[in-house]
């Protein structure tokens, strides 16, 4: 106090004497990060590990956020399947490209993508093909009439159990409604016949619509019927499957498959963007393309798959199709298959006509990303998916490139980061119009780059080594 007047000198005295001595000395505390998270709870909340892709960072925390549902499988993750929701412009197609184009360094790993979505006449996913030397299967109505992609359900490399249910599939999904037993009857003899009788090529949906058209007549001694019945029972499925042949969907499925298609390859893309998602193709489309999936792509080779399909209620919303689906999901416990949905607003699923079948789902799913939605939307998607109040709370005020990410009830706040190398692969000129990343965001990624590579290509070389599979040559983060 020498450096102070009488006065203050006076008045700091008589406040001390009154309350006491007003500040203290203390001595400096030493402990660890692990004890001084129960001090600084932010930095507290679990992690999912730290083997896996690098998505991003934890916006509370800002540790680095790692996540793979191969690796969490088991203790921390019933299903290795992901539902993926949020307005167009958020971040979610960004998320998907990184999310593979990071997973494909590992060499165990294998994706088929569904592009549902495209600019310019190919699917949005075109550039990441070309980059990694693939040529995208292009189903295109038009392109077919002139010696396009086709994709036969008849093909051989599907047992005849599996076509017999792809066609029963078409054709309830075009009907709308389920095949009646004597229309199955007429299709299941037809079937029976074509496979017996073609041997020296791939049978084909022509085949199956002339029998339906003109039975034999031991077709109708089998039941002791009618011929004349048995032609008018196969009536309906015979015009159903003429509109594969003959009709709008023509040239894409009436003819053997095409030579040369790689679903061994690590990626594989249906570029689907010249077909009419609104009309009853789409679904159609993605019975065939699932089937055929189901009987030639996934085998149980040890090799862990990625099955992402784009625009997904487009599939939940048939319940035939969506019943198809729920049956390739149960690969994901005995052969390795995860299963990525992109939707961009639940009410689009839970509210549609396959409502019992999405529900099965969404149950399937135990990792769900939500981006930006308005709050009527995130009230009720919380409800579907039972997220905290705190979460469905943030949801409208979440900026593009952040979601609330629930992994099997392991809620965070997660940033997606983009490198300076997958950046001209991830957004497309549309893209960056619709979500214009924020100024400082470039600088901080800019910084990160080369952290996240160096963390990146550590944790595939620890993985691969631990498996004894060679290294990846892949250069993309």
């Amino acid at each position: 106090m020498a450096g102070l007047d009488p006065l203050t000198a006076i008045t700091d005295a008589f406040t001390s004497f009154l309350f006491g001595k007003t500040e203290t000395t203390r001595l400096p505390v030493r402990t660890s990060t692990g004890q001084a998270q129960a001090v600084y709870l932010p930095t507290a909340a679990p992690g999912l590990g730290d083997s896996g892709v690098i998505i991003g960072r934890e916006v509370y925390s800002g540790k680095g956020y790692i996540y793979d549902p191969f690796q969490l499988y088991g203790q921390q993750l019933p299903a290795p399947h992901w539902l993926v929701l949020g307005e167009s412009g958020n971040g979610k197609s960004a998320l998907e490209k990184t999310y593979v184009l990071r997973q494909l360094r590992f060499r165990d790993r294998q994706v088929v993508v569904l592009d549902a979505q495209g600019e310019d006449g190919v699917g949005e996913w075109n550039l990441i093909a070309e980059e990694l030397g693939v040529t995208p299967i292009r189903l295109d109505p038009t392109a077919a009439l002139d010696q396009g992609i086709r994709l036969n359900p008849l093909d051989p490399a599907i047992t005849t159990t599996g076509q017999l249910a792809l066609l029963r599939t078409i054709i309830e999904v075009a009907l709308g409604h389920g095949l009646d037993e004597r229309s199955g009857f007429a299709l299941k003899v037809a079937h029976a016949y074509v496979n017996a009788t073609i041997a020296d090529r791939q049978p084909i949906l022509t085949d199956i619509v002339d029998q339906l058209r003109h039975p034999k007549p031991e077709s109708a001694e089998a039941m002791n019927v009618r011929l004349d019945d048995v032609r008018e029972w196969g009536l309906d499925v015979a015009l159903v499957l003429d509109r594969l042949v003959d009709g709008d969907l023509r040239g894409m499925f009436d003819g053997p498959t095409t030579v040369g298609i790689d679903l061994d390859a690590p990626l594989t893309v249906f570029d689907l963007s010249h077909i009419d998602r609104n009309s009853i193709a789409m679904p159609i489309l993605m019975a065939i393309v699932g089937v055929w999936l189901e009987h030639t792509w996934i085998r149980p080779d040890r090799k862990k798959r990625i099955f992402l399909v784009e625009e997904a209620w487009h599939i939940i919303n048939s319940p035939f199709v969506a019943q198809l689906f729920q049956r390739l999901l149960k690969f994901g416990r005995r052969l390795g298959l995860s299963f990525v949905a992109v939707v961009h607003h639940l009410s689009d699923v839970v509210d549609g006509a396959a409502a019992r079948e999405a529900a099965a789902i969404l149950k399937m799913a135990s990792t769900r990303t939500i981006y930006a939605q308005k709050a009527d939307e995130a009230r009720a998607t919380g409800r579907v998916l039972g997220l905290p109040r705190w979460a469905v709370e943030i949801i409208p005020t979440l900026s593009p490139g952040i979601a609330v990410w629930d992994v099997n009830g392991n809620v965070q706040v997660v940033k997606h980061l983009v490198t300076e190398a997958e950046r001209p692969l991830v957004f497309t000129d549309r893209a960056m119009t619709e979500s214009a990343m924020a100024a400082d965001e470039a600088a901080l990624q800019a910084a990160l780059e080369v952290d996240l590579e160096a963390e990146s290509e550590a944790r595939a070389l620890a993985v691969e080594r631990a498996h004894g599979s060679p290294s990846s040559n892949s250069t993309v983060a």
